[in-house]
């Protein structure tokens, strides 16, 4: 998330964004990063107003609700910030004193524009509060002198400039990751679930877990290549662009214990079948429930109408096929199956008037 601080009428701040989310896009788009721009002018958050403390998540007005729900979703952020009077501006103190929880155990980094020093005044004040908040400011930074950066309201053009702004998402990216474990604590993560085992996320699939999950496929579709006596699975040869395109088309949810990403399934309509594909739990944690569980986490997130289930296995892969039987699903033998897999379904259980 990028974070535009000011909100005063003919302010810098929302070209400064644009300048960083321009100059670190294709980096971004390269390793998996959605820029989310939140300008607070746009936002449009009153002087605090909850009645109730923000460490306990109990949020009355639908402007907190929405603000706790954008920035729960992101996993770092930049702020991009003026400096007024040796400090932060207020509306940018306002946004955080919202929230508490959802801001833990996320790295940011800060832009920052001003006249004499160039806004890292402005920063050195917010890096107090981020760290009350659980926050770790990372060491890359930019400070642009407005005289000597800007010209008309727009960021001038330096590759000196760009490097720096790429060199400051590289390193949000990998702090966040190595900080993602430390948000795996129930009482730090609203994805937490009750699951099988202790310690377990459950969040809908976003661009930045691909890559982690291509290397969780490939490592339980091994198994099934050794059962099904064939190299020839789309799980294996599928690209990075291929899982990505798939988001298209496939709901996607993503398991994690502890902040290791372990189980995965997916999920999409077709008429009135639910298609469920690609259920996938890390060898070392099968047998413990996880399959199950994520199986019927994935059935219960079908459309109102949905008639079946259906899936896909190997022809050879008795201990999925045992798996899914004992979930109550049958095989069959429809018209379209791959090669080398077998069909099951399972018909949806409706209670009267209603399904």
């Amino acid at each position: 998330m990028v974070i535009v601080a000011s909100t005063r009428p003919g302010r810098l701040g929302p070209a400064i964004a644009n300048w960083f989310v321009q100059a670190t896009l294709p980096a971004a788009a390269a390793g998996g990063v959605t820029l989310d721009v939140a300008d607070l002018a746009d936002m449009g958050l009153p002087l605090l107003d909850e009645p109730e403390h923000p460490s306990s998540g109990i949020y009355v007005h639908e402007h907190t609700r929405a603000w706790s729900r954008r920035v729960a979703a992101a996993d770092a952020f930049v702020v991009v910030t003026p400096e007024y009077n040796y400090g932060m501006p207020a509306a940018l103190k306002n946004a955080f004193d919202f929230l508490y929880h959802e801001w833990a155990w996320k790295p940011v980094g800060f832009v920052s524009y001003g006249n004499t020093s160039a806004g890292t005044r402005s920063v050195q004040m917010t890096k107090q509060v981020v760290t009350t908040l659980k926050m770790m400011p990372i060491g890359a930074t930019v400070a642009l002198r407005i005289a000597d950066r800007t010209h008309n309201g727009q960021v001038l053009q330096s590759a000196g400039l760009d490097e720096a702004g790429r060199r400051m998402l590289l390193e949000l990216t990998r702090v966040a990751s190595a900080m993602r474990p430390l948000r795996t604590e129930p009482d730090s993560d609203p994805t937490s679930v009750s699951g099988p085992v202790e310690g377990l996320t459950l969040t809908t699939a976003q661009p930045g877990d691909l890559a982690e999950l291509l290397v969780l496929q490939r490592c339980c579709w091994v198994q099934e290549a050794l059962a099904n006596d064939t190299l020839d699975l789309p799980p294996l040869t599928e690209t990075l662009d291929d899982l990505r395109e798939s988001m298209s088309t496939w709901q996607l949810w993503c398991v994690r214990r502890h902040g290791r990403l372990v189980a995965a399934v997916r999920a999409r309509a077709r008429e009135s079948a639910w298609l469920i594909g690609r259920l996938m739990v890390a060898p070392d944690q099968a047998g413990n429930g996880i399959g199950s569980w994520l199986l019927s986490y994935a059935e219960e997130r079908a459309p109102e109408e949905t008639e079946r289930y259906e899936l896909f296995t190997g022809h050879r892969s008795t201990r999925n096929i045992k798996l899914y039987e004992r979930a109550g699903y049958a095989l069959t033998h429809a018209d379209g199956t791959p090669d080398g897999s077998v069909h099951l379904t399972k018909q949806r259980q409706t209670t009267a008037g209603a399904r």
